[in-house]
């Protein structure tokens, strides 16, 4: 009787599977806001009429500092009228008091927070377009 060989059963399909598996489990365990090399936590946040761009600096506890970059949809700068941080521990549900932010630049601005513990932190961004115009958008990080 002849064998019949598959071809998924190659070691170079195996080989390919495998590579497959690894890169699809890289993917899957990268958390959408992350910490860099330098010890920053970078995060990118968005609505149909802004994002954000922001940088938790450094991403451990302690003091720490926000710098937040705002554009458009169309990736343009986003020149907000205000924008103010809120800080919610979500293990504990402790809420720092909001924070406004202070400019930086056109569309930069920054917030100093005197002490953060370690975990994961629901920050919520609220943006001031215009007098009318207001857009809130949250997103997790990580303390560590």
């Amino acid at each position: 009787m002849k064998q019949i060989k598959s071809p998924m059963t190659s070691p170079r399909n195996f080989a390919g599977l495998a590579l497959a598996m690894a890169a699809l489990l890289s993917v899957a365990a990268t958390p959408l806001a992350a910490a860099t090399d330098d010890d920053s936590f970078f995060t990118h946040l968005h609505t149909e009429k802004a994002m954000a761009n922001v940088t938790v600096s450094p991403g451990r506890a302690g003091p720490v500092e926000i710098a937040i970059q705002l554009e458009t949809t169309d990736e343009t700068p986003l020149a907000a009228r205000a924008v103010s941080v809120t800080l919610v521990d979500t293990q504990s549900g402790r809420k720092l008091a909001p924070v406004e932010a202070s400019r930086d630049g056109e569309d930069s601005w920054h917030v100093k927070v005197a002490q953060l513990t370690p975990g994961r932190w629901m920050l919520g961004l609220g943006i001031s377009i215009s007098e009318a115009d207001h857009v809130s958008v949250e997103s997790t990080i990580l303390i560590k």
